[in-house]
């Protein structure tokens, strides 16, 4: 019998070992590239990560990579808010054999990236999840998502996509989120009773609700002009003589935005703010010429329903000057409409907000008004004007141009630093300890505190708004006198009350120490930071900017156990906003100080050099 060669035999298995090294060969190659394209000198840089031409992902284990830990392949790469600001390339990723067969999950949420050739996507013909949330895709939806089988996640919010949604989904998909984009037209017919979670608010949608579809929460629908059926108040019915009769301005004489529109804004949302108003005293049942005239008094410009509160600001402000005003609809919520008026003969931008279903009558509405004018705090949104009328409640404030703490911690438009982190939470802290004082006697809490509600004017400097909007409790004893038999429970729910807001003032601490949001992907973020103490990484949960920046570990540290006392789920157990304040300003003093000492010490070096 001829003998086989030794080599004949160990030459099949030449060819498996090189053909497994050809394929991290590539895999390597290809995540380089697009590390490198992801990143665009953004961001922490590929290297840093790990990711270079002289290691292995799955060998070396490469920061953002998992992989199968027994056959050594690529199965998520996960980049999550790591700033970069560069392009999300599909075909360095799904055109690669070993990647396309292999990859499950690709996550690159919260960061400032935009997609190039992402049709190619639906090589990736394993992928589970794909989140790119938070980012700036612009443009449609690619197709190819639709043809990813395997797909149950897909997150495309908070981005800038436009045109119609797509009018299929893949038949296993679980999670659909595309709130915050820019699309348009009708909801298609999906098969929503496979779907888990579905969000299509804040785009400019139109038409009917699909009927499988309402299901969901009305948070999955709120801010599309156009869109209509339930769970939205709105009926798809044909609109009344009053509506269709208002005054609307022709599409010439409508202003236009100068800046960039918000998410919920369009310029087919403009209207003169008196259309809005005849439309809804007319459906009221009439209202006569006088009811909107002024007459003077001690505490402003008073008509039968609307007082505008003596400001320098208003500058001569009337209930006219509104009414012939183009206002710009910003959004709808669970608790009312809000607009942007400008009032060119003042030369200001206002808010009219418009509460509905407020469980109080129009004289509590109106003392509850006076009583907020009277306490003024400079961290606080002081109320402009309010009008009152059988069917209205109308809160006027002045415009803040630049949004909310919510966007700029997490839209990372712009750079927002440990000292001005720090800053904002103790004047936050010091503005809702001065409101609990004043106010502990008439029992108003906030009630609705979050960071979307804590607005940053033209210094930048954060003003609480929508103090005590939210009726929550019973709060009938605050107009009533107590008896000795409910003085004590009187006293201990208003406690509560106010312990609420100290809950949610822990929460905006714990937004601005990781930079996520209050809930993350279905969990709410005091829960998630509780649990990753409890595990003893106390660094993981800070916002990787921070610790890129070099701010004191030892004061986020500080805020973190501050912020835990404030969540913690007992009220009784919270400390009071007086307490937290005090703290916060500590911290905020000593980080003042090292700052100082810092800059001195840099400057005697520069000196002696």
């Amino acid at each position: 019998m001829k003998q086989i060669p030794t080599w004949a035999c160990l030459f099949p298995l030449f060819l498996l070992l090189h053909s497994a090294k050809s394929y991290d060969d590539q895999a390597r190659n290809a995540l380089v590239e697009f590390i490198s394209k992801l990143s665009n000198n953004s961001g922490i840089p590929g290297p840093t990560l790990g990711w270079n031409g002289t290691s292995y992902p799955c060998k070396d284990r490469w920061r953002g990579i998992t992989c199968d830990t027994e056959q050594l392949y690529v199965k998520e790469i996960v980049l999550d808010g790591f700033d970069f600001s560069g392009v999300l390339d599909a075909r360095l990723l799904c055109n690669v054999q070993s990647l396309s067969a292999s990859l499950l999950v690709i996550n690159v949420t919260n960061n400032s990236i935009h997609g190039e050739n992402m049709e190619d996507i639906k090589n990736c013909f394993q992928l589970s999840h794909l989140i790119i949330a938070w980012n700036q895709f612009s443009g449609d939806l690619p197709k190819s998502f639709s043809q990813l089988k395997k797909l149950e996640v897909l997150d495309v919010s908070h981005n800038k996509f436009s045109g119609f949604l797509p009018e299929s989904l893949t038949p296993g998909l679980k999670v659909f989120l595309a709130q915050d984009n820019q699309f348009s037209g009708e909801i298609p017919g999906y098969d929503f009773s496979s779907f888990s979670e579905f969000n299509v608010s804040y785009n400019n949608l139109s038409g009917a609700i699909p009927d499988a579809a309402n299901r969901f929460k009305l948070s999955s629908f709120i801010y599309n002009l156009h869109l209509c059926g339930p769970p939205l108040p709105k009926n798809c019915t044909p609109v009344s003589l009053a509506a269709e009769s208002a005054p609307v301005p022709p599409p010439k004489s409508r202003p236009v935005n100068g800046g960039s529109s918000s998410s919920s804004g369009s310029k087919d949302q403009i209207l003169m703010f008196a259309g809005y108003i005849l439309i809804v005293e007319l459906k009221a049942g009439g209202v006569s010429k006088t009811e909107f005239s002024t007459a003077s008094a001690e505490s402003g410009t008073v008509s039968a329903s609307m007082v505008v509160l003596t400001s320098p600001e208003t500058n001569g402000l009337r209930f006219e000057d509104l009414l012939k005003s183009p206002a710009e609809l910003l959004g709808r919520g669970e608790h009312g409409s809000m607009y942007k008026v400008t009032c060119e003969v003042q030369g200001m931008s206002l808010v009219v907000k418009r509460i509905k279903d407020w469980p109080i009558s129009s004289s509590e509405f109106k003392q509850r008004m006076r009583r907020l004018n009277q306490v003024k705090h400079p961290n606080v949104l002081s109320l402009v004007a309010y009008y009152s009328s059988r069917q209205e409640r109308l809160l006027v404030y002045e415009y803040q141009q630049n949004g909310s703490l919510f966007r700029l911690i997490h839209s990372h438009g712009q750079p927002f630093n440990w000292s001005s982190r720090l800053s904002v939470a103790a004047k936050v802290a010091d503005a809702l300890a001065f409101m609990h004082k004043e106010l502990h006697y008439d029992r108003i809490p906030h009630g609705n505190l979050k960071s979307s509600n804590i607005l940053l004017n033209k210094d930048m400097e954060p003003c609480i708004s929508e103090y005590g909007l939210m009726i929550v409790g019973n709060q009938e004893h605050s107009s009533s006198i107590l008896t000795n038999s409910t003085l004590e429970a009187a006293q201990e729910e208003s406690n509560s009350l106010f312990k609420a807001d100290t809950y949610a003032f822990g929460v905006i601490l714990l937004e601005l120490l990781t930079g996520r949001m209050a809930l993350h992907e279905g969990q709410d973020l005091a829960s998630w930071v509780l649990a990753v103490v409890r595990e003893e990484w106390t660094v993981e949960v800070f916002d990787k900017n921070l610790i890129h920046e070099g701010a004191s570990e030892e004061r986020m540290v500080n805020v973190l156990q501050i912020a835990i006392k404030c969540v913690n789920k007992s009220p009784e157990a919270r400390p009071s906003m007086k307490q937290v304040a005090l703290e916060m300003a500590t911290l905020r003093e000593e980080n003042e100080r090292s700052i100082d000492v810092s800059e001195q010490s840099m400057s005697r070096s520069f000196i002696d050099a």
